[in-house]
C-alpha cells in the first residue's frame, strides 16, 4: 500500500479545492448568463454552497499521477464538469418527489431556498453544461478528438440510467426493503462509485494514460466510492445534523444502509477493506501517486 506519512493531504485539498472553486465559477459565469435570473440563482445555490469536491480533485489528482502536464486552468475546468453533475444529482435528490431534504450542507436545500420549479429546471440545465465543459476543457488540454469524445462519453455514461440516474432509482425503489449486501453493492455502486470512478478514468484518459493503468484508476475509483458510501452510512449512524450539515435520512425513508445491514464496527471494517483493494490495483499498475493514498484514506477517516 502506498504510504501517506510524508504527504500533506489538508493542505492539498484545501489548494485542489480553491482551484476548483475558481474553474466552477468560471463555467457559471457562462451557463448563467443565458438563464432566467431565478433558474440562474438556483444554479448558483446548487453549486457554490459548498462541498469537498472530491470528485474534481481526484481528476485533476489522476490526471497529473498518469503524466499530465497541463498547467493551465483547463485541467480544473475539465474537472469542474463532474463538480456540475454532482450538484445537479444533489440539487434533484433533495426535492420533495425524492429525499425531500431540508438541509443540505448546513443551509437550505436549493427547492426549499428558490422554489420546486427554478430547482427542477436548475438540475436539467446543470447537465448539458457540464457535456459542453467536460468537451471543450479536453479539447483545450490538448486531447485528440477521440479522446476529448470518450472523456465526455465517460462523464455521460456515469451519469445516467446505467450509472448514477439507475442507482438513484434503486434507491427509490429500495425503500421499505431490506436489500441484502450484493443488492447494496450493486446501488450504491452505479448512485455513488460510478461517478466517483468516472473522475479517475476521466483524468486517466486526458493525460493519455496506458489502459491498464486507466482500469487500474477505474477499481480504484469502484472500490473508493463503495468506501465513500459505507462511511456516509456510519457518519449518518453516529452524528448530528450539526456535524453533517444535513438531517440524516435514511432510517427516516427506511432504507437499507451497511450499518443496519453489517453493525457499525463490521461496517468500518469492510471500508478499510475496501480502500486497501482499490489501493492494491494502483500499486500492481505501477501508479505511484501519494495524493490518492491519501484521499483513499481520507474517505474512510473523515468526520462529515
Amino acid at each position: 500500500m502506498t504510504g501517506t506519512t510524508s504527504f500533506d493531504l489538508p493542505t492539498y485539498l484545501e489548494a485542489e479545492r480553491q482551484e476548483v472553486d475558481a474553474a466552477l465559477q468560471r463555467a457559471l459565469a457562462r451557463l448563467v448568463a443565458s438563464l432566467p435570473p431565478a433558474v440562474a440563482a438556483a444554479v448558483r445555490h446548487g453549486v457554490t454552497s459548498g462541498g469537498k469536491r472530491l470528485r474534481p480533485i481526484l481528476c485533476a489528482t489522476a490526471y497529473r499521477a498518469c503524466g499530465g502536464v497541463a498547467e493551465d486552468p483547463a485541467v480544473y475546468d475539465l474537472a469542474a464538469s463532474l463538480e456540475l453533475i454532482h450538484a445537479y444529482s444533489l440539487v434533484h435528490d433533495d426535492l420533495p418527489c425524492m429525499d425531500d431534504a431540508a438541509l443540505r450542507r448546513g443551509t437550505p436545500t436549493t427547492h426549499r431556498e428558490h422554489g420546486e420549479p427554478a430547482a427542477v429546471l436548475a438540475g436539467a440545465a446543470l447537465i448539458p453544461a457540464a457535456a459542453l465543459q467536460a468537451l471543450e476543457a479536453a479539447q483545450a488540454l490538448g486531447c485528440a478528438r477521440a479522446t476529448s469524445l470518450a472523456v465526455t462519453r465517460t462523464l455521460l455514461e456515469a451519469s445516467g440510467a446505467g450509472g448514477m440516474v439507475g442507482g438513484q432509482w434503486l434507491d427509490l425503489m429500495g425503500e421499505g426493503h431490506s436489500l441484502d449486501g450484493a443488492a447494496l453493492d450493486h446501488l450504491h455502486g452505479r448512485k455513488t462509485g460510478a461517478l466517483l470512478a468516472a473522475s479517475l478514468v476521466m483524468g486517466g484518459l486526458a493525460a493519455e494514460a496506458e489502459p491498464a493503468v486507466v482500469d487500474a484508476l477505474e477499481a480504484y475509483g469502484t472500490a473508493i466510492g463503495l468506501a465513500f458510501q459505507i462511511t456516509d452510512d456510519v457518519l449518518d449512524a453516529t452524528s448530528s445534523a450539526e456535524i453533517l450539515g444535513k438531517n440524516p435520512s435514511d432510517v427516516v425513508l427506511d432504507k437499507s444502509t451497511y450499518v443496519s445491514l453489517h453493525g457499525l464496527d463490521a461496517a468500518r471494517r469492510r471500508a478499510r477493506e475496501v480502500v486497501a483493494s482499490g489501493l492494491n490495483a494502483l500499486n500492481a499498475a505501477r501508479v505511484r501517486a501519494p495524493a490518492l493514498s491519501g484521499l483513499a484514506h481520507y474517505v474512510v477517516e473523515r468526520d462529515r
